[in-house]
């Protein structure tokens, strides 16, 4: 029978230590093997914590790693270049562009619940507000307002 060890790794950068040695050294696979691909899966997400399954089947040592989508904040954190968000909104912590958040859209639309690309930009803006980031210099709840207007209709393409 199948173990699964969900992780949650800062991309190219998983180790042996906590919480993967610990969780895989019982199983008897290669550690390092499945460092290394978790690495090389996660590579391109430097800086940016993503979580990580690793499935392992006991009687044969063989194991697969499947790499989930970073978080929504953890993205807008690093489109912001902020390594945490504003404790209170009067502060902001960080601003981001609209084609910053069209972006995060994009890459986030497999798992979000909007049904079209607009409506998936507008997710991310609401996870902006809690994160206290801006986005073109204006609080996100304001550029909500203006893409119901119309205003961003030329950046928002599917």
């Amino acid at each position: 029978m199948e173990k699964t060890i969900n992780v949650i790794v800062e991309g190219g950068k998983a180790s042996g230590g906590p919480p993967l040695g610990p969780a895989l050294g019982p199983l008897g696979v290669n550690t390092g093997e499945v460092v290394n691909q978790i690495n090389e899966k996660t590579k391109d997400f430097a800086g940016i914590k993503v979580p990580v399954k690793v499935i392992v089947n006991p009687a044969t040592k063989e194991f697969s790693i499947e790499v989930g989508s970073p978080s929504t904040s953890e993205l807008i954190k690093k489109s912001a270049g902020i390594q945490k968000g504003a404790g209170n909104r009067e502060n902001p912590a960080g601003n981001i562009s609209i084609k910053d958040v069209v972006q995060i859209a994009k890459q986030k639309r497999p798992v979000l619940m909007s049904t079209d690309l607009k409506s998936s930009v507008k997710e991310i803006l609401g996870t902006a507000v809690s994160a206290g980031v801006n986005i073109e210099g204006k609080p996100a709840k304001q550029i909500i307002k203006e893409i119901d207007e119309g205003k961003y209709d030329d950046v928002i393409k599917e």
